[in-house]
């Protein structure tokens, strides 16, 4: 049988044949394993980790999302709110088929905002692509512009009369700020100017009711109201604009007085108006 050999120093040294005294004492040192790289069963080196972990996992460390993407989407809702007011004012008129690059010359970016911001109006139903071309502004008649005033009013004097019995009086008067720049911005003429003022207004109302979907809706129904019609607005005037601002300051006063009978009529009419 091979015996174990056993150096000066009573060292065994196992499984070497033919091993001398000594012989363990002179084999090179042989370095311990390198230590198992956990993120090598994932595909990453640690090399590839520098200090702050896996390449992709999220650390403290972390620089914030670039600018760009901000600043990209900043870009994208300031062109959807320029082709908003330009609808509104009638600068974009029903039939036309206006371009992406075109409109992008026209606002100094390019054509991707302007394809993206379309793109939104189309879900809306502002405008329909037209393939090849751009997008066409929907032609509305006077009938849709009544099926929208019912609509709203469907929607909204129901519950403007159950806040006028539930909310204090002292809610109401914090609305005057807005009624009273309603009144400024129809007296300016400028039609989109107070189509923002009015959709203010109207927000402000029924946010009170604490229903996000009910102002979700509704808001999405009144800029549909405020779309052109094919020939023109129906309410174009200054003397339109001031007679409808002027409801909001009255309604705002049959509310503080908590006159149910006003605040239903004048809420009527102001439906009614709308068509």
């Amino acid at each position: 049988m091979k015996q174990d050999a056993q150096d000066s120093a009573g060292t065994r040294v196992s499984g070497i044949p033919g091993a001398r005294p000594g012989a363990a004492s002179r084999m090179p040192r042989q370095s311990p394993p390198a230590p198992a790289d956990p993120y090598r069963e994932r595909g990453v080196s640690s090399a590839d980790t520098g200090r702050h972990g896996v390449r992709g996992e999220h650390t403290h460390s972390e620089s914030p999302l670039p600018r760009p993407a901000v600043r990209r989407s900043s870009v994208r809702g300031q062109v959807l709110q320029a082709l908003r007011t330009a609808l509104v004012a009638g600068e974009l008129r029903p039939g036309e088929v206006y371009s992406a690059p075109a409109l992008g010359e026209r606002f100094g970016v390019s054509a991707t905002p302007v394809r993206e911001a379309m793109q939104q109006l189309a879900l809306e139903g502002a405008v329909e692509v037209v393939p090849n071309r751009g997008f066409r502004v929907v032609e509305r008649c006077a009938r849709e512009l009544a099926e929208l005033a019912e609509v709203r009013a469907l929607i909204e004097v129901p519950v403007m009369l159950r806040l006028a019995r539930t909310v204090p009086v002292e809610r109401w008067a914090d609305l005057r700020p807005l009624a009273e720049a309603g009144v400024r911005a129809a007296s300016s003429g400028c039609r989109a100017t107070y189509a923002e003022a009015d959709r203010a207004f109207h927000r402000a109302v029924l946010s009170l009711a604490g229903n996000d979907q009910l102002v979700r809706i509704a808001e999405d129904l009144h800029r549909r109201a405020q779309w052109p019609l094919v020939g023109g607005p129906v309410r174009s005037g200054r003397a339109d604009l001031v007679a409808d601002a002027a409801q909001h300051t009255a309604l705002l006063d049959a509310l503080i007085a908590r006159d149910l009978d006003v605040v239903r009529s004048l809420v009527a009419e102001h439906f009614k108006g709308a068509a």
